[in-house]
């Protein structure tokens, strides 16, 4: 009869520490890590690499892999769960600096009925220099008159019919990011309700469209606070005049009009755009925005 492996005699602890663990998702380097740490309480030789660690784990039927195709890039993400874990801690563990943001975080908070197929993780970029010369006309015209740039880093998760797409977003030191409960009652790192508003605002495209930008402003009506709004909005120190846009979905949602009044005193120096690419859009002279056309509150 052969001798049973040393990876087989430590099971029990190897299991009771996974067991006894909050985090559910690992990256190989993290499994790596802990095998490191353990190995002399384990009893297991330096000849145990995190290979062999990682294939008795997954024939223990206790680790899962999950892969994370990017089709763009030809990258394939590898992440492990231990248990069930949720869609939304597997896309966090994509990148665990990042955070759920747009219409994940909009799910998050129950601004939404719609479920999700893309989940969207918001990754920093390094603080960049501000722009050179002063606010145009021309150039918010010019801007606005494209589509607005998406992220292109998908990646879908084999067997699923969803996917999470990274975004390169700027660098706020992640002003208004919280641990939110996720519904299977696990710890998110995600915006919060005001946040997700100025972000969803910025980039509409990432919350379904402008329409449905609308209808989450709608149900946050009687739980966002207006003062952390606005400070949040003026942290994030846009270049773009965003106030208008905020300022004018306020409006079009029914919040009451001293709640939206507050965004006028940053003034209106500017005509602006609440969209991307709109053909014979509407215009509000209050607000001094360009809106599309049948967005009605």
């Amino acid at each position: 009869m052969a001798r049973p492996s040393r990876l087989t005699i430590a099971k029990n602890d190897i299991f009771a520490l996974f067991e006894a663990s909050n985090q559910k998702v690992y990256s190989s380097a993290q499994l790596a890590q802990i095998l490191n740490e353990q190995r002399a309480f384990w009893r297991l030789t330096e000849r145990t690499t995190v290979g062999p660690f990682i294939a008795f784990l997954e024939q223990q039927e206790k680790l899962k892999a999950h892969n994370f195709y990017s089709e763009q890039y030809n990258r394939t993400v590898v992440r492990y769960t231990w248990g069930t874990a949720s869609l939304y801690e597997l896309a966090q563990s994509i990148q665990p600096r990042g955070y759920l943001s747009h219409s994940t975080a909009v799910a998050l908070h129950g601004l939404t009925d719609l479920i999700p197929k893309v989940l969207y993780l918001n990754v920093e970029q390094s603080p960049k220099p501000s722009p050179r010369g002063p606010l145009t006309q021309r150039g918010i015209d010019q801007a606005f008159s494209r589509k607005q740039r998406q992220s292109n880093m998908t990646y879908k998760l084999d067997g699923h019919d969803w996917s999470v797409t990274v975004i390169n977003g700027k660098s706020t030191g992640a002003l208004g990011v919280e641990e939110l409960t996720g519904p299977s009652e696990e710890k998110l790192r995600a915006t919060n309700l005001e946040r997700t508003l100025i972000d969803i605002t910025v980039r509409p495209t990432y919350a379904g469209g402008i329409f449905q930008v609308l209808a989450a402003y709608r149900t946050a009506k009687d739980r966002v606070s207006t003062n952390r709004l606005l400070a949040t909005l003026k942290k994030l120190d846009y270049v773009y005049p965003y106030h208008q846009a905020v300022g004018f979905l306020m409006e079009r949602a029914g919040y009451d009009d001293k709640r939206s009044a507050m965004f006028q005193k940053f003034g209106m120096a500017h005509d602006f755009y609440l969209t991307h690419g709109m053909v014979k859009p509407e215009y509000s002279s209050k607000w001094r925005l360009f809106y599309p056309n049948g967005l009605n509150g």
